[in-house]
């Protein structure tokens, strides 16, 4: 009997995407023949998932598990091609016992993930196995867990969205249940920091330059010193059309400023947006830009750093949720958030069911 090599073993899972053990088994089985192999895996249906790997998977379910203390918790997304499958019980068991599974997990490397022991199996393994009896492709796409004093998770959506809260402090139900709170403004409102402590100098820098020059290129909401002085330039570059609306609109002293973008061309404003950039040196040196871009920047921060956000159930509209948590306990202290939302980031395939039903007619 030939031996079955390591190399052999992956020629085999390359050519039918089953796993290694399956692959393994089926070439021990083949007494190392290629060929009787791919047909074994064929016969037990494993080989299916190769065929189904190039789908694009953007549904799915997203689960997070507690330790037994609780002091841990994980979570995990698993992708699949359509929402019918995610609502599927065997697809919503396979995903809790993932994200037990993660809780074990020394890292957030999705390939070392899955080569953990599941199921009797490794956790890859079991995933092909499910391609092949559920007939989609489907993506373990990411774990990831957080550890603290007291923690909440927040399930939005049936497990569209998901969230981890860690802090310290006081492991009690009044504290639980404002980290709850704190879970529900992240599932909605989805912070990109805890606070703006976060945020390296280098990413501070890089949203004052995104900040200034998107400024620059929407003129019309500069400060109307800078705007006018843009406006007396633009004889040089605008058609007379543009010219002679705008030459009317000054002169009448009744008319609002502000909706004067909507009786110029596309290309006078583009062409005032070019002004303003060519003149970035001189009107990044005005103080009134100055104050407007700083404070374009500090809205923003309170946008995505947690903390600084209103909180969305504040009874006067204005209060922080670094200020609500500081009214339930002023030493519980957030240290950790997790969000994950199903298919972020993941370009999904437009359908068009005319033009398939026309493929599938000419296929004929």
């Amino acid at each position: 009997m030939a031996e079955v090599t390591a190399k052999l073993v992956k020629e085999l899972r390359d050519m039918t995407g089953a796993g290694m053990m399956d692959c393994k088994k089926a070439l021990v089985e083949a007494e190392a023949d290629l060929d009787k192999a791919v047909e074994i895996l064929r016969e037990k249906g494993l080989s299916k998932a190769a065929k189904k790997a190039g789908r694009i998977a953007a549904m799915g379910l997203v689960r997070t598990a507690f330790s037994e203390d609780g002091k841990t918790a994980a979570i995990v997304e698993v992708n699949s091609e359509t929402d019918f499958v995610a609502k599927n019980d065997e697809f919503i068991n396979f995903v809790e016992g993932l994200a037990k599974l993660a809780l074990e997990a020394e890292s957030n490397d999705i390939e070392a993930f899955k080569a953990m022991p599941f199921e009797d199996a490794t956790a890859g393994e079991v995933l092909t196995a499910k391609i092949a009896k559920i007939g989609e492709n489907m993506s373990i796409r990411r774990i990831d867990k957080a550890s603290g004093d007291v923690m909440a998770t927040y399930m939005h959506g049936g497990g569209n969205i998901g969230v981890i809260v860690a802090a310290e402090g006081a492991d009690n139900d009044e504290n639980k249940a404002a980290l709850k709170n704190i879970a529900m403004q992240v599932a909605a409102m989805n912070p990109q920091y805890v606070s703006k402590d976060e945020i390296s100098e280098e990413e501070l820098a890089n949203l004052g330059k995104i900040t200034l020059e998107s400024a620059l290129n929407d003129p019309f909401t500069l400060p109307k010193p800078i705007l006018n002085g843009l406006l007396d330039k633009v004889a040089d570059v605008w058609e007379k059309v543009d010219i002679d609306i705008l030459d009317e609109k000054r002169a009448d002293k009744s008319f609002n400023f502000n909706y004067l973008p909507n009786f110029l061309s596309d290309e006078a404003k583009e062409k005032l947006a070019g002004l303003a950039v060519a003149a970035k040196e001189e009107i990044s040196g005005n103080k009134i830009f100055k104050g407007l871009v700083d404070g374009r920047i500090k809205k923003q921060l309170k946008e995505i750093c947690l903390l600084d956000q209103t909180y969305v159930r504040a009874e006067d509209g204005k209060q922080t949720v670094a200020q609500y948590l500081a009214t339930v306990d002023k030493d519980l202290a957030i240290k950790k958030v997790i969000r994950f939302e199903v298919g972020e980031g993941i370009e999904k395939k437009e359908e068009n069911f005319a033009e398939e039903v026309a493929a599938q007619m000419a296929g004929k």
